[in-house]
């Protein structure tokens, strides 16, 4: 399962600056427990896709995750020993750019302290500090 969009209007992105927090997909909203992000940064297709099978090899039957977040841009790189010049590179691989308080995966049908050991094993393979947050209870 390679994450990376179907088709894009521009090959090749700009980096961009991050500023600011999540306004968007900061709560939760798919299950009873998110992973929320701290810190602003980029995260790769492969690292989301490592964190997935990592939850998906822990999850009980009944545990179903979302991931919250899709990787958007492409990052260019040149190859090793290239003269300076001759255009920008080629796109290398896929990130999901994240700001603090963006919600990454979702967690519903299980314990919390399941749900705390699985974001405990998918916050290892990801490149940001993340927390564990609950839905909110509404009487």
């Amino acid at each position: 399962m390679r994450l990376m969009p179907k088709r894009v209007k521009f090959r090749k992105s700009q980096r961009q600056k991050i500023k600011g927090n999540a306004t968007r997909c900061n709560t939760v909203a798919f299950g009873e427990f998110g992973l929320q992000s701290l810190e602003p940064g980029w995260i790769t297709a492969q690292q989301l896709e490592a964190g997935r099978v990592s939850a998906s090899q822990y999850l009980p039957r009944e545990g179903k995750l979302t991931i919250r977040v899709f990787p958007h841009k492409s990052v260019t790189s040149k190859p090793i020993e290239t003269r300076m010049g001759k255009g920008k590179g080629e796109p290398e691989f896929w990130v999901a750019v994240v700001k603090p308080g963006t919600m990454l995966y979702e967690l519903s049908g299980i314990t919390e302290e399941v749900a705390r050991l699985t974001f405990n094993r998918i916050a290892h393979k990801m490149p940001v500090k993340v927390r564990l947050v609950q839905r909110r209870k509404t009487i």
